[in-house]
């Protein structure tokens, strides 16, 4: 949104400068974005006076002048066609920036005479689009004037209007609030009805959804023409290209007083009905951009009996428009509903100043007014005679009263604000103040709805700079540390997962719905109504499918063997509990050539690091049973298993993901990857401090034993492991499988399991008697757990 000083001042009687309407709107919350003062581009320039103009002695089309300028009698060439001797014109000299042509001038010669400056067309001073001849000024001026002065080139404020506050899209609005801050006087004129000297010809019917308030009356007899100047360079100073006066009176309107309009030209609507209600799905307009746009039935149209005449809220048609042959009008002011008006310059990516504002929300009460400061404007410019202004439906209702009590301010913000400077400030914003402290909203601040924004208006205006500090109390460390237990796993898995080699991914929370079925989610109720991507319309079952996609990215440039991890959140339905924090990891299959298999290295790799990583978080893991094969699809069945506490508590599931997943991904070799559910991760009692228990050593040495058992060859040999260290925690340290054999010699549907056993005496050296019932000890758990002692 922009406006200039002189038109803000339209509307506030202030003597502040520029600098000081910009500090007070910033002060008030509207964010000012630049201050563009065109008067310091045109510093350098001046007036200046053609005394004598003679041909170029060396080129047909330049001619030598000799100007009287601010820095004296000067020689100049000038190819424009107009100038002459006695013009009045604008100088520019040597070491001045050109804006209109991005250049600096230097004394150079041109065709062997040295031109000592420049004369300048309206182009190269930024000013307008004329650069066929230099400017030739009609006004008596004194050479050396300053050309900001002759041009009046003031400075224009260009502000930033968040959502809430549709009001700042007028001047007159901004006016409202920089006097309530103290800046200066509202003029806050009423707005007079222009009486009608004829029956409205036209009638309006709205269907009270898309349309909910149509207020028109028709203008016989206007001339339409080129604007006035003083409307001209109001509109252009803030980037708007005059068009005619009936159009620049609508879109004057409409940035100042946050007021869109509409001007048909009434000769050409068939019949004498407007309706403004839902389009007929399917309806073709061609819009006043020139394109023509395919309307469905959720849109807001302007219909007479020929069809569709223009989008309500948005822009008009073609067929309908006003040119400077047009007679006789019909004005619309109407109030087209917000939403749906926004949702059309979405889907048709139609978007203007009027749509802007309508989707923000502009005044409903505002819908005759605008037409009578219309019809008064164009009955100034254009002339005519009005009809009677005819109405069809009813504006939305205010915002209900809010019983408001002013120690709520000091309550909410620490300020200590008198009760008649909350009723002033208050008042000076539009607000009505009942003696009982009720306050009644008006019609344009649709935005407040309690008395919380009551309280954020008054702080704006008495000012944000002077809430108190007040420091927080001081809060006593929390015994123990301020993590939870999950957050403290959290964050040792992170780092021990970084020194294990893996680099960690942030991915989104939400992904593919097709591959989100992969891994077990994809349910309707999970699928994002308003996704920020076609692709990512789908909360994440699963962190490993978001991994997979990053690893398949890093192979498709070259990047290899990626090791990834992240630690986040799964969700699995739309209760609070459903959302599940995960640690994930993922190795992607390594491209370079190796005389060993790779895949079973990055598998058996993969299930270290996670052993690791688990004892890292305080997982028992000798007490872990393993389970071979997953209940989830997205795993390999052959070659994925489960980590558990018992015959319930999943702790952690890894392995090869699926080859069908990966297929359908697009990827390809062998990934491996693990998944741990923090929640299930056991929570250890809480240590009395931070040092470490006694280190015990043996001075003795320890001796081996080896054991060869038979077991099924689906068992799996962790769980002979684990028999066989409980067959005397004392006195066995360690038990470890060091050779698996298949083959003569070993019954089929069976596997011969080479077991390593390490004896760690500690206060004798064992003798052989105490081994070998050690030993008797070792086979019977091993009996146990289903294996038998190969002879």
């Amino acid at each position: 949104m922009k406006f200039s000083l002189s038109w803000l001042k339209d509307h506030l009687d202030t003597t502040a400068d520029i600098d000081a309407v910009a500090a007070a709107m910033t002060m008030a919350g509207l964010e000012v974005e630049d201050i563009h003062d065109p008067a310091k581009a045109l510093t350098a320039f001046s007036v200046a006076k053609v005394v004598e103009a003679a041909r170029h002695p060396n080129a047909d089309k330049l001619q030598v002048l000799q100007v009287d300028t601010i820095d004296g009698r000067k020689e100049i060439v000038c190819g424009a066609p107009n100038a002459r001797a006695g013009m009045t014109t604008i100088y520019a000299p040597i070491g001045a920036y050109v804006p209109g042509l991005g250049v600096t001038l230097v004394e150079k010669p041109v065709r062997g005479v040295v031109s000592n400056g420049m004369m300048c067309s309206a182009a190269e001073l930024g000013l307008g689009d004329d650069h066929d001849g230099i400017l030739d000024i009609s006004m008596i001026l004194e050479v050396g004037t300053p050309a900001a002065v002759v041009f009046g080139a003031e400075p224009v404020i260009d502000f930033e209007v968040t959502p809430n506050r549709p009001d700042w899209l007028g001047v007159h609005g901004i006016a409202r609030d920089l006097a309530a801050t103290g800046l200066g006087a509202f003029k806050d004129a009423p707005i007079a009805a222009v009486p009608g000297q004829f029956a409205c010809p036209v009638a309006i019917k709205v269907d009270g959804e898309a349309c909910q308030v149509f207020a028109g009356r028709v203008i016989r007899g206007v001339k339409n023409g080129p604007s006035p100047e003083w409307l001209q360079a109001k509109l252009k100073s803030i980037g708007l290209k005059p068009i005619s006066a009936l159009v620049d009176i609508t879109n004057y309107l409409s940035f100042d007083r946050a007021r869109p309009l509409h001007v048909y030209d009434l000769s050409k609507l068939s019949g004498s009905v407007i309706v403004a209600g839902l389009s007929p799905d399917g309806e073709q307009l061609e819009a006043l951009d020139g394109k023509t746009y395919a309307l469905n039935g959720e849109m807001c149209a302007i219909m007479d009996s020929s069809g569709v005449i223009g989008l309500g809220g948005v822009m008009g048609g073609e067929s309908t428009k006003v040119d400077e042959a047009t007679a006789d009008v019909f004005v619309e002011s109407a109030w087209f509903d917000p939403i749906r008006t926004a949702q059309t310059g979405r889907t048709l990516s139609l978007f203007s100043d009027a749509q802007y504002r309508f989707a923000r929300g502009v005044d409903p009460e505002s819908a005759v007014p605008g037409l009578e400061l219309a019809t008064k404007l164009i009955l100034e410019l254009c002339g005519g005679e009005p009809s009677e202004v005819v109405v069809a439906g009813e504006a939305p209702a205010r915002r209900p009263d809010v019983a408001f009590d002013p120690a709520y301010v000091k309550r909410l913000t620490g300020l200590d604000v008198p009760a008649d400077e909350i009723t002033k400030i208050l008042t000076a914003l539009g607000f009505g103040v009942a003696s009982d402290g009720t306050v009644s909203v008006p019609s344009w601040r649709r935005d407040v709805d309690g008395k919380a924004d009551l309280v954020e208006e008054i702080a704006r205006i008495y000012g944000f700079d002077k809430l108190p500090a007040t420091p927080l109390p001081t809060i006593p460390p929390r015994p123990g540390g301020v993590l939870t237990a999950q957050q403290a796993k959290a964050r040792a898995a992170r780092r021990a997962l970084a020194a294990l080699g893996y680099s960690e991914a942030v991915t989104w929370s939400f992904m593919r719905q097709d591959w989100a079925a992969l891994f077990g989610g994809g349910a309707d109720a999970l699928v994002l109504a308003n996704p920020i991507a076609s692709e990512l319309n789908c909360m994440r079952p699963a962190v490993l499918p978001n991994l997979l996609e990053a690893a398949g990215r890093n192979a498709s440039r070259g990047q290899y063997g990626v090791q990834l991890f992240e630690i986040g959140p799964v969700y699995f339905g739309l209760e609070p509990g459903d959302q599940k924090p995960v640690i994930a990891a993922l190795r992607a299959p390594d491209k370079a050539r190796h005389w060993t298999n790779a895949r079973e290295d990055n598998l058996f790799a993969l299930k270290g690091d996670l052993l690791s990583l688990l004892e890292t978080v305080g997982v028992p893991v000798a007490s872990l049973s393993l389970v071979q094969g997953s209940n989830a699809a997205h795993w390999h069945p052959g070659r994925s298993a489960r980590l558990q506490l018992g015959p319930k508590q999943v702790i952690a599931e890894f392995g090869e993901l699926h080859p069908a997943v990966l297929k359908a991904m697009d990827l390809d070799g062998a990934y491996v990857g693990f998944e741990i559910r923090v929640d299930n991760l056991p929570v250890g009692k809480a240590k009395s401090g931070k040092s470490r228990g006694a280190l015990t050593l043996s001075s003795l040495m320890p001796l081996t034993r080896d054991f060869a058992f038979l077991v099924a060859d689906t068992a799996a040999a962790g769980d002979l492991v684990r028999a066989i260290k409980g067959a005397d925690k004392a006195l066995i340290g360690d038990a470890r499988v060091f050779d698996v054999y298949t083959g003569q010699g070993v019954p089929d549907g069976h596997k011969s399991l080479a077991v390593e056993v390490v004896l760690t005496p500690t206060d004798k050296t064992l003798t052989e008697p105490e081994i070998d019932a050690l030993s008797q000890k070792v086979i019977a758990a091993a009996q146990k757990a289903g294996a038998v002692l190969r002879s």
